[in-house]
């Protein structure tokens, strides 16, 4: 059950050029997307969070299990490069980058990873080189660093979510992570870094289904009504047709963040691209 240790919570995508310093030569492509960004990034700075907890799917993955960092430091980098890269192309320089490194809240995501283990949730808790310190640095993903790029800079924590495991699973872990933070007094924001649909455009990498169009017109409705539940309701084939990544990371909010609690505020959806791009404020 969560508590008044969570303090905020967000829906929010992690398309490369929401970030105006990766949008190259059409900077208003994604203009609406960035202006809730922007708003969410004020409304999470209102609430005085202790912790970021992001969750993410394209960050560290283990297989059948889900995943936290533990290191003392994340750090990542984008460039023009990676977008051109997300689309299968490439281009001579790395033009503009991105650049971040944020702390991380080791106490709070080791509990997290023996609370979730305890729980019979496969946790691997991941850390790198040294136990703390400057070398103990894990990368920090797209799917994390776009959000970020826009919240306050206080400590963060990384959990990657994990498709092989069921959607109760997800929902349990999201209790855990609300448990865990009123145990240990966290005052913690929660993103759950969503795209959805991959295939509403024929020329994008994963070509045009129709589903694409009517699974985002689902996931809008539901979000816009805190049903997050509802995002269970699509079948194998749908999905494999629309090729959503934000389920997973919505459900883990869920658990975090119990229907009652919920008072969801829809920014925005748009799909100026291949993908659908939703910011929502949850809590």
């Amino acid at each position: 059950m969560a508590s008044s240790s969570v303090v905020f919570a967000c829906i929010t995508p992690h398309g490369l050029p929401i970030l105006k310093e990766l949008a190259g030569d059409e900077p208003h492509l994604m203009a609406k997307t960035r202006a809730s960004m922007e708003k969410l990034a004020q409304q999470m700075r209102a609430v005085e969070a202790d912790v970021i907890v992001v969750i993410t799917p394209h960050g560290l993955r283990a297989d059948n299990q889900f995943t936290i960092a533990a290191s003392s430091f994340m750090e990542g980098e984008l460039s023009e490069l990676t977008v051109a890269q997300m689309v299968g192309n490439t281009r001579p320089d790395v033009g503009e980058r991105v650049h971040m490194r944020r702390v991380v809240d080791q106490a709070f995501a080791r509990a997290i990873g023996a609370a979730s283990n305890s729980a019979s949730l496969p946790m691997a808790v991941i850390n790198f080189a040294t136990q703390k310190g400057v070398f103990s640095t894990l990368p920090l993903d797209w799917g994390s660093l776009i959000p970020l790029s826009y919240m306050p800079d206080i400590p963060i924590v990384v959990v990657n979510s994990a498709r092989s495991r069921t959607y109760q699973e997800h929902i349990q872990l999201g209790e855990q992570i609300a448990k865990v933070a009123t145990s240990m007094g966290r005052r913690i924001a929660i993103i759950a870094s969503c795209d959805w649909s991959h295939t509403h455009d024929p020329s994008g990498p994963y070509g045009w289904h129709p589903d694409a169009s009517a699974l985002d017109d689902s996931v809008v409705a539901c979000i816009s009504r805190g049903d997050l539940e509802g995002l269970m309701q699509f079948s194998e084939e749908i999905i494999e047709n629309a090729k959503p990544d934000g389920i997973w990371q919505a459900l883990v909010l869920a658990g975090a963040v119990p229907p009652r609690a919920r008072r969801p505020q829809l920014l925005s959806y748009e799909r100026p691209t291949y993908f659908g791009m939703l910011c929502a404020r949850m809590l």
